[in-house]
């Protein structure tokens, strides 16, 4: 993945020009159609694939813009209760209706994530797009050290936190950093 050249994360082609593991998650999905089933709800792929920091037993996240949960949960079932260790949940996190899916397809877990929030403002994608920009400022070291963690037990986010020094909530943590600048995200690690 070259670092400097800003990322189109709507589109999977990127993952062809990433590293082993991104080129058959690539693979995966286009034969799956996973994307092209879930078009209607704006997927996207979040979370460590994308990044390449990825370890044994990521899996992948597929963020997904629902309001109707239930045409939804009944379109999951359809299209993807054939696959392994298919299930299916609902639950309100803060008032808010969300579902996930989970199953395996090859080596890869899955789950598909929906909530009546667009894909672009969920905590998912942001917290993939400022640790890309992390990645991208504090280089190829401190990515090392992101994967160590994470190989480790540590959770993505925990990970980032951790490294950075961050206190309270990591997730939370990591959104508050969303609209800072470079220099302030410079300023942070040094």
């Amino acid at each position: 993945m070259n670092w400097a050249e800003p990322i189109n994360w709507l589109n999977l082609d990127y993952l062809r020009q990433g590293g082993e593991n991104q080129r058959q998650v690539y693979e995966i999905l286009q034969a799956g159609r996973f994307l092209k089933i879930l078009e209607e709800y704006t997927p996207i792929l979040v979370g460590t694939i994308p990044l390449g920091i990825e370890v044994d037993g990521s899996d992948l996240d597929i963020i997904c813009e629902v309001y109707d949960l239930d045409r939804f949960e009944q379109e999951l079932m359809e299209s993807f209760q054939h696959y392994q260790g298919f299930t299916l949940s609902r639950r309100p996190v803060n008032g808010l209706k969300r579902i996930k899916a989970n199953f395996q397809v090859e080596a890869w877990p899955i789950e598909i994530f929906g909530q009546p929030v667009p894909t672009r403002q969920q905590n998912g994608y942001k917290h993939m797009l400022i640790e890309h920009r992390m990645l991208r400022l504090y280089g190829e070291d401190f990515k090392q050290d992101v994967i160590r963690l994470k190989a480790g037990g540590v959770k993505t986010e925990p990970a980032f936190a951790e490294l950075l020094g961050l206190s309270g909530d990591p997730y939370q943590a990591l959104l508050e950093l969303f609209n800072s600048s470079d220099q302030e995200l410079k300023d942070l690690f040094l």
